[in-house]
């Protein structure tokens, strides 16, 4: 188990961990611990809105870090998904041209284009954030993206046969993936409901809408997920929620 947390921090974040090497047994568990990577992004945001206010640092300054963050923690690997899906889907291409599109590592003209569009909403969205109940709700989300991502792996099929995460879904044992994935969500809801109220549920509400429209994105235009398509979706989850809580909370 603890091989397999840390391969879910070497292949989620830039977290240094001790090196070994992987084996079937150790990654059969690996993404039942994916969700951690957002209790660490959460913990962090916390402790430097706590600093921020103990030094009353400049509100640029304190959104700019906040913002920097969870690219910081992860390495920008699911922004690369991102990038390389709004790529694939700005291509209008057909089905086996976006997968094609996937696995280029060049970022064509539309991943720039989004990527600074996300940024710029994300920074607006942390920009508003003014309560510790509003960054309750934050915190709670990053652990709820990923586990909303690791349901979908456990849950979705494949657009293709090789990949990353295809080879971890093969690997994994889908049981206690979709049950420790499930048992992550209820825990999200609970504590969004007791400590956020009305503004948890909502955030409940607009993931399970960026979840559902994930589902269709990828079965309609790609005929399943990849790893790119499923760092897409919790991208889009994650700016979703800083901007749910930015507007309404």
């Amino acid at each position: 188990m603890l091989k397999s947390l840390a391969i879910a921090f070497q292949l989620y974040s830039h977290i240094p961990v001790p090196s070994f090497e992987w084996d079937d047994k150790s990654r059969k568990y690996a993404l039942c611990f994916f969700p951690l990577v957002g209790v660490v992004i959460g913990m962090a945001e916390f402790l430097w809105f706590y600093l921020a206010s103990f030094i009353d640092a400049p509100v640029l300054i304190g959104t700019a870090v906040a913002t920097a963050i969870p690219f910081l923690i992860t390495g920008g690997i699911h922004m690369d998904g991102f990038c390389d899906t709004v790529d694939a889907l700005s291509s209008h291409a057909d089905m086996e041209r976006k997968l094609a599109i996937l696995k280029d590592p060049h970022a064509g003209a539309f991943a720039i284009i989004f990527a600074a569009l996300y940024i710029l909403l994300y920074f607006a969205g942390w920009s508003a954030v003014s309560s510790w109940k509003a960054l309750d709700a934050v915190c709670i989300g990053f652990v709820l993206s990923r586990a909303l991502s690791g349901l979908a792996v456990a849950s979705f099929k494949g657009a293709r046969k090789e990949g990353m995460l295809q080879d971890l879904a093969d690997k994994a044992a889908k049981i206690p993936l979709k049950i420790s994935m499930l048992f992550y969500i209820a825990f999200c809801a609970a504590a969004l409901v007791i400590l956020c109220g009305w503004l948890g549920i909502l955030v409940l509400c607009i993931n399970e809408l960026v979840f559902l429209y994930y589902k269709i994105v990828a079965y309609k235009k790609f005929g399943g997920i990849t790893g790119d398509i499923a760092g897409w979706f919790l991208q889009l989850s994650e700016l979703a929620t800083i901007l749910c809580i930015g507007l309404f909370g």
